[in-house]
């Protein structure tokens, strides 16, 4: 389940076979089915949805060695700058929060009062960090939409787009929705939050200053379509077995 917020609580907020293949796309209903390029990994799943396409793209045939992530939340903001840092642990399911007020550590089958509010801020931040794998974790807690072509809101260039839409029903604040805008190579490079579904966007930003830790691919900074605002990552370490 998604269980995401948008920055409340800082003031808002395949590897590829060099052979040349070609590819065969079909449209079904507005819903791509794309055969995907050769691939080193034959244990690799086979992609059948845009939303998969783009959570393979940034490694996500890479997340079953992952045993432990860390990494900082940052934003700025005019000139107050915000932090906190996390120690995840997936498949043990524990993370640790260090904040300037305090270190927490829970296990997320065991929310209750003393750590929901740092829960929350973890969904939050790890959301930002790994969104394109919660596009494969979350697919069955959302609709989505494929648009082939349409204009991407901070470059005004012609890019893809796919909407979801979370359902109405369990999370720390269902029914949002996500306009990811990406090309061919299936990288988010900008994104729309929209709180409730609503038409209007309520955050609009880059995604940007991608880097590859272990397979599993980042991007590390993220630029609001205005305002003196960014949210970055620092301190990110992927550790696989």
């Amino acid at each position: 389940m998604k269980n995401v917020i948008v920055f409340a609580l800082f003031s808002l907020a395949f590897v590829a076979c060099k052979t040349e293949v070609k590819k065969q796309i079909q449209y079904e209903d507005d819903v791509e089915v794309r055969d995907p390029e050769p691939i080193a990994d034959t244990n690799r799943k086979k992609m059948s949805t845009t939303a998969e396409a783009i959570a393979y793209a940034n490694g996500f045939e890479n997340w079953n060695k992952v045993k432990e992530i860390k990494f900082t939340f940052n934003v700025d903001r005019d000139t107050i700058h915000s932090e906190r840092s996390w120690n995840w642990h997936p498949k043990e399911n524990t993370v640790t929060l260090t904040s300037e007020k305090d270190t927490i550590t829970y296990n997320r089958t065991q929310i209750d009062s003393t750590n929901q509010k740092a829960d929350q801020g973890f969904i939050n931040d790890k959301y930002w960090l790994l969104a394109p794998f919660n596009l494969v974790w979350d697919a069955a807690s959302f609709t989505s939409e494929h648009q082939i072509i349409a204009v991407a809101p901070i470059s005004n260039k012609e890019m893809q787009k796919l909407t979801i839409v979370y359902k109405n029903e369990g999370g720390y604040t269902p029914g949002d929705a996500y306009d990811f805008y990406f090309e061919g190579d299936f990288i988010i490079k900008e994104w729309v939050f929209r709180q409730k579904n609503a038409k209007e966007p309520s955050l609009i930003t880059s995604w940007e200053d991608y880097n590859t830790y272990n397979g599993i691919k980042i991007a590390k900074t993220h630029k609001r379509n205005e305002g003196d605002w960014t949210l970055h990552f620092t301190n990110i370490e992927v550790i696989t077995e």
